[in-house]
Order: structure tokens, then sequence, then C-alpha cells
């Protein structure tokens, strides 16, 4: 599966943005999915996943709280809502598919990473 996300830009501190993901060439079914970011000389690190009964899902400590994550399995997409934005979420963010949840917080994925979404936050 293949997936492409989308909705960066360049935001105030404080500031929204709502990240979108879509798989191509097949559906996320039955897999959980989540969001990843990367900032540059660093390791791409969990952010946020969300299982395919969008029953249960997981946050990294620092964005619990202003992100949420949810998934519509009808249209194949997935997305990741951010509020109170803050300079250390800079990063290009990428989606990822995986077993469970609990793989894709420990940085299993079996999707290609695919293009990322920049966002910059600024002070």
């Amino acid at each position: 599966v293949q997936l492409q996300a989308s909705g960066g830009g360049l935001v105030q501190a404080g500031a929204s943005l709502r990240l979108s993901c879509v798989a191509s060439g097949r559906a996320f079914s039955p897999y959980a999915v989540g969001w990843f970011r990367q900032t540059l000389g660093e390791d791409r690190v969990f952010v946020a996943a969300i299982d395919f009964e969008a029953e249960v899902t997981k946050y990294a400590d620092s964005v619990k709280g202003r992100f949420t994550i949810t998934r519509d399995n009808y249209k194949n997409t997935i997305d990741l809502q951010m509020n109170s934005l803050k300079p250390d979420d800079t990063a290009t963010y990428y989606c990822a598919a995986g077993p469970t949840t609990e793989s894709l917080e420990r940085g299993r994925v079996i999707s290609s990473w695919g293009q990322g979404t920049q966002v910059t936050v600024s002070s």
C-alpha cells in the first residue's frame, strides 16, 4: 500500500492544521494507520496511531491533548487534526500502516513511507 500525506504548511504558534493521508493501490483495511514526523538529521518518530475499527488511538506524549487522529475506511483516508501548534512540532509528517497501533508506536510499519508533508510552526 502506498500512502500520500498532504495538508502541511507554514503557521504561527498556537494555530491549527489538519493533515490528510490517502491510500493508493490498496485500502488501509485491515491495518492500523498512524502518523510519524521527522526533522532534519533526526530519526523519524511516532506521533499518533489508530486501529482499523477506530476504537483505539495512541499518541506520543508530546502531542497528547493537542492532536487528534481519525480515519474514514470508506474514503480510505486518515486525518491528523493538530491544534495549539508549537515550534517543536515543525517537521516533515508521514503516514504509514502497520499491523497494530502498538507496532506503529514501536516504529514497525508495513507500508512504504511515501512523500511526507512539511509542517513549519513559527514562534
